[in-house]
């Protein structure tokens, strides 16, 4: 038989709740068994007594009826008090470097995906921007193609009368008739002229170009230049008139005068300028010097005509025809003046002949600096031409307004007519 069971265990060495969660700590020893309980009495079991970790045997082992038995382990002891935190465990050792793997099996390739047409919206129109400041002056462009061949003009008016033709070669002489009476002694005739009056008119044209202007019929060409439009000295000007000899200088100069005062004459030494009427070659972007020069100065020539030439001025697109017994030296556009630095310049008298250019252009003459000896078209420098003015356009507020095309431009511009009065 087994005995009664024993006292419960001391629960002095029993082990402890687990503390709260930090770093591993060290563990902690293993408690001592608990005591034995008390013996059974005689062969009867005893009663359950608390669970221990091992039942000692008893005083039962001078019965001969449980010497030889063990007791049951009793319940557990209550549980003893938390036990300290541990401390910190020291980090161990780098473990070695594994071995590179084999490298993988290729995956499977996967199914196509599904083709998303994205929404096609229209983004909103954005505010207009704020206009750009002008841009530089461009290179010239090349030349267009050539023009298809314009219809076939009308059957314009009667031309004025001609000029008389010159005598014919003098006919063969006839048979010698027989001699007649002699005649009577006749007066004493006035004393003949050697050659051909002339009236000593100068004209002069100007041709805009390279090329050298031809003198009309019946006139003499007396020399050629260049065109000088004016000269400024002291930021004074002095103006040339265009239909007078002066304009046409035989030599050109940047610098074609030299000042003087009491002491001495001074040339190239300022700021003077010479401005000359230039050709209707393409403005270049910088300052031209030397030979560059004079592919851009205008050629002159000097006539001497029998008659005085006399410009007429429409005042609209249409070109003026000459008056009765006047002759057509050339047609062009009405100039009227010009200025350069400050308020300098000068202008042309509308019955001058150098007030009806061939050739209309914004800049129709170029400055040139003496000190420098360079020529350029300075934005400073301005032309006036006389406008069209329509029959109801008269006596009322004129609208402005700004023409940029250049056909407008020539639109707009009064036409003239050179012309000569015929002997």
């Amino acid at each position: 038989y087994e005995g009664p069971p024993g006292p419960p265990g001391s629960s002095i060495f029993s082990k402890g709740d687990p503390g709260p969660i930090g770093f591993p700590g060290v563990p902690g020893s293993k408690g001592d068994q608990g005591l034995p309980g008390p013996a059974g009495s005689h062969c009867y079991p005893g009663l359950g007594g608390p669970k221990g970790f091992t039942v000692w045997p008893s005083t039962c082992m001078h019965s001969k009826c449980c010497c030889t038995l063990t007791g049951e382990r009793g319940p557990d002891g209550p549980r003893g008090f938390p036990g300290s935190k541990g401390q910190t465990g020291v980090p161990g050792p780098w473990g070695r470097k594994g071995v590179t793997g084999r490298p993988g099996d290729a995956g499977v390739k996967g199914a196509p995906g599904d083709s998303i047409v994205g929404d096609q919206r229209r983004a909103p129109v954005g505010l207009r921007g704020p206009i750009g400041l002008p841009g530089y002056v461009g290179f010239p462009g090349n030349s267009g193609p050539p023009g298809t061949p314009g219809r076939k003009g009308q059957k314009g008016p009667i031309g004025n009368v001609g000029l008389s033709g010159k005598p014919g070669p003098a006919g063969p002489n006839g048979p010698v008739g027989d001699p007649g009476d002699d005649g009577q002694l006749g007066f004493t005739g006035p004393q003949g002229h050697r050659g051909a009056l002339r009236s000593g008119f100068l004209l002069v044209i100007h041709s805009q170009s390279v090329q050298v202007p031809q003198c009309p019929e019946d006139s003499s060409q007396l020399w050629l230049g260049y065109s000088l439009v004016y000269l400024e000295g002291q930021e004074k000007a002095h103006t040339q008139d265009l239909g007078q000899a002066g304009s046409c200088l035989p030599a050109f100069s940047s610098m074609p005068f030299s000042y003087c005062n009491t002491a001495a004459c001074h040339y190239s030494s300022r700021n003077d300028k010479s401005f000359w009427l230039s050709t209707t070659a393409p403005i270049p972007m910088m300052p031209l010097s030397g030979q560059e020069i004079s592919s851009h100065i205008s050629r002159c020539v000097v006539c001497e005509t029998v008659s005085p030439a006399v410009a007429f001025h429409s005042q609209d697109p249409t070109v003026p025809a000459c008056p009765p017994g006047w002759r057509s030296l050339w047609t062009g556009y009405s100039f009227l003046m010009q200025t350069g630095a400050g308020d300098e310049g000068g202008g042309q008298s509308l019955t001058s002949s150098g007030s009806c250019l061939k050739n209309f252009r914004t800049h129709p003459f170029i400055e040139c600096q003496g000190a420098r000896g360079s020529c350029h078209y300075f934005a400073n420098l301005y032309s006036f031409w006389l406008t069209t003015i329509g029959q109801t356009e008269q006596f009322i507020t004129q609208r402005p307004g700004t023409i940029k095309a250049t056909n407008l431009q020539r639109q707009k511009a009064s036409q003239c007519h050179v012309c000569r009065r015929e002997q």
